[in-house]
């Protein structure tokens, strides 16, 4: 096997086009599995609450199918996500020492750890949150809620996932640390702008109202916090790293 620094720039690609039809095919089969698994989980949606006090409705035939699509994704996101970390990691494997192989595999299991800790954040906390203001804005015009089933769960995906991406956050900010494309300076000097971009994040899936964009976006800060802090240790340890390298072969 060559080395990472003897691969042409054609090499790389095509390594990297390798890896992801591995992710897209291991996508594909986890998405026709959770098809047919999708069933105890839209169950247990509907018999609890808010779905367990409200009817849904098929507004078209191709309802249910829609949503057994979405839930078949979200499982397959859940299983292909170490899987992708995974590939990622050995893609970039070539070009770090053993030591920082060896540190990086270990923040897979923390990544599955943190998107299901942001599943459950954005389902048991936001999602419900907006779900309680709409309905309240919908008595205070004395609307009757009439809900389509595809129109729901669409609603709850498009703020479970990206809460749930954005959970990550520490994870993405170590490893790319780890394989030196981030430094915690740099990370320090962007936060304001990074606290911005959280604050329209939160803005964008919560309803319109301050206190709800707060409450969402306190964890993002305290990830984000997270993520210098754990950048830094990383960076710290490399530091160490080089200083015992150079000590070692600099002055051969």
């Amino acid at each position: 096997m060559k080395n990472a620094d003897d691969m042409s720039l054609v090499e790389h690609l095509t390594e990297l086009r390798k890896r992801i039809m591995w992710v897209l095919a291991v996508l594909v089969v986890t998405m026709i599995a959770g098809f047919f698994l999708a069933d105890p989980l839209i169950n247990y949606i509907k018999s609890t609450p808010p779905a367990d006090k409200l009817t849904l409705h098929a507004l078209s035939p191709w309802d249910s199918v829609r949503i057994y699509m979405q839930f078949s994704f979200v499982i397959a996101l859940i299983v292909t996500l170490p899987f992708t970390l995974y590939q990622l990691w050995s893609f970039v494997k070539p070009g770090l020492r053993p030591i920082e192989q060896r540190a990086t595999i270990k923040y897979i299991p923390l990544a599955v750890l943190l998107f299901l800790i942001g599943l459950a954040f954005s389902y048991f906390v936001v999602f419900r949150m907006a779900l309680l203001f709409t309905g309240q804005m919908s008595d205070r015009l004395h609307l009757e809620e009439t809900y389509g089933i595809s129109q729901y769960f669409t609603f709850m995906f498009n703020i479970l996932i990206p809460i749930s991406l954005l959970f990550e956050l520490p994870v993405v900010v170590m490893f790319l640390t780890a394989i030196r494309l981030l430094t915690p300076k740099r990370l320090r000097k962007f936060r304001r702008f990074a606290y911005f971009i959280l604050m329209v994040i939160s803005a964008i899936v919560t309803p319109p109202d301050v206190m709800s964009a707060l409450i969402v976006m306190a964890p993002l800060v305290v990830l984000y916090e997270a993520s210098i802090a754990f950048a830094s240790y990383v960076h710290r340890k490399q530091l160490v790293r080089d200083q015992a390298w150079e000590e070692e072969y600099g002055a051969k």
